[in-house]
């Protein structure tokens, strides 16, 4: 019986993930960092340590209860921590683990892309609705 490394089981352990398979749990982490608020978490946090009440005014529109959701999620899932101080009041930071840093290496460029090219995007919008009201509008594709 031959004997694996601890790097080697490791190696073997991320192989077996697939997330086009149904049940992979993969799929949960893809969940999580699909989400907007995730991303504007973690980009936000890419800034340095905040805390709460920071990036609740850095991300507009986010509720207090999604941006809690969203910081126990990220935590849970070890891509942020949260530092309590013993102070009056009480005084909560939140960091980016290593492993929440590797993230934001990647959904850093997402973000700048959304932005860039968020003048295309209604452009093309728009197009499309108009085809889409014509299209309605035509007597070909009415069933009256």
């Amino acid at each position: 019986m031959a004997t694996t490394t601890a790097s080697q089981r490791r190696a073997e352990a991320r192989q077996e993930y697939d997330a086009f398979i149904a049940e992979c749990p993969s799929r949960q982490v893809l969940d999580t960092i699909a989400d907007k608020w995730v991303t504007l978490v973690l980009a936000a946090l890419d800034g340095g340590p905040a805390r709460y009440s920071q990036l609740s005014r850095q991300i507009a529109g986010v509720s207090q209860k999604m941006l809690t959701q969203t910081l126990r999620q990220l935590e849970r899932d070890g891509l942020v921590d949260r530092t309590v101080t013993a102070s009056v009041p009480v005084r909560v930071d939140y960091t980016l683990t290593p492993l929440g840093a590797s993230l934001v290496a990647v959904i850093a460029p997402l973000k700048r892309w959304a932005e860039q090219h968020m003048p295309d995007v209604r452009s093309s919008r728009r197009r499309y609705d108009r085809r889409a009201r014509d299209a309605d509008r035509s007597p070909a594709t009415r069933s009256d």
